[in-house]
């Protein structure tokens, strides 16, 4: 088994740790652009195996695709932050064209791999690898969701003072702070609903807080967040290579499920061996659907920047 995480920065290289560590593979591929990043973060991680215990072997590469060749799956990672006094468009322009260029170099060299997803903006470069790839859907997987329910149980687990292990709580829709829909109404605790155990304005709150929960971690750290992130990246790669066939909310492209038609959008999907494997109906309410058709409205908006590319 063999992975590629491409992008060294913050995010990439703590997906390839948590990879590592999980030992989800015998050989783990870091790719970056910058001379000499990602062989340095390479090296170091593979100066903790020893005192970690795994046998993963990593190793580091500037810009080589030809070091990527065979993987059975692919983290995309890659590209910039938004910047003081740039655009949305111009970021999605230069985002875009990163992501479809890696996209392109990878299936080069691995052509039956699984592409992993969690450029930014997420919705709009899962739609851009699916296009530029011409690959099958189901090995087009963007990240978000599973990131977004892991802080939706968190903050639950503040406001129930409890384990968040032990409670299911899944966001669908765009990974962004107006389009993500986390579903208060389905959310439980060992199987109790969380509606019978907190009030309807903290569950209000709990929502609202998921829904910025990446905006509050960059206005506290002055940068984006990577270990969550990280960790959701390795989670949904071990879905795959251990064909665990997880249920996980995630950005895939849609064909008239949930309402909505040719765009990639997060909703609950079974994860296994051959990428995501099916879309699982959770009969939203009136008032969940129409929250998701706004998300895909605006997810949509978005993706005619991809249009000029």
């Amino acid at each position: 088994m063999k992975i590629t995480v491409v992008g060294a920065g913050a995010v990439g290289s703590t997906t390839a740790d948590n990879i590592a560590r999980k030992e989800l593979c015998e050989e783990l591929v870091l790719l970056d652009i910058k001379d000499g990043i990602a062989e340095g973060k390479a090296m170091d991680m593979m100066q903790t195996a020893a005192l970690l215990g795994f046998d993963t072997k990593i190793s580091g590469s500037t810009n080589d695709y030809a070091k990527t060749a065979g993987s059975n799956v692919v983290v995309i990672t890659s590209g910039i932050p938004r910047k003081p006094g740039m655009t949305r468009e111009e970021l999605i322009g230069i985002n875009a064209g990163i992501v479809k260029g890696v996209t392109q170099n990878i299936l080069q060299h691995s052509p039956d791999t699984i592409i992993v997803v969690i450029s930014n903006p997420m919705d709009t470069m899962t739609q851009l690898a699916l296009q530029s790839s011409g690959i099958p859907k189901n090995r087009i997987i963007g990240m978000g969701g599973i990131l977004d329910s892991s802080r939706f149980k968190y903050y639950l687990s503040v406001a129930l003072h409890c384990s968040p292990t032990d409670l299911q709580a899944v966001v669908i829709g765009g990974h962004g702070d107006t389009t993500m829909i986390p579903l208060t109404r389905l959310a439980t605790y060992n199987g109790t609903p969380v509606s019978n155990l907190l009030s309807i304005e903290t569950l209000q709150k709990v929502a609202a807080d998921t829904m910025i929960g990446g905006a509050t971690l960059t206005g506290l750290l002055g940068t984006s967040a990577w270990y969550a992130p990280g960790a959701a990246g390795a989670a949904l790669v071990e879905s795959i290579v251990r064909d665990e066939r997880k249920l996980i909310p995630c950005c895939v492209h849609l064909d008239n499920e949930y309402g909505q038609k040719d765009i990639c959008l997060g909703v609950p999907v079974v994860v296994g061996k051959n990428g995501w494997e099916k879309i699982i109906d959770f009969k939203l309410d009136d008032e969940e659907q129409a929250k998701f058709n706004k998300s895909a409205e605006a997810v949509r908006g978005m993706n005619t920047v991809l249009a000029a590319l």
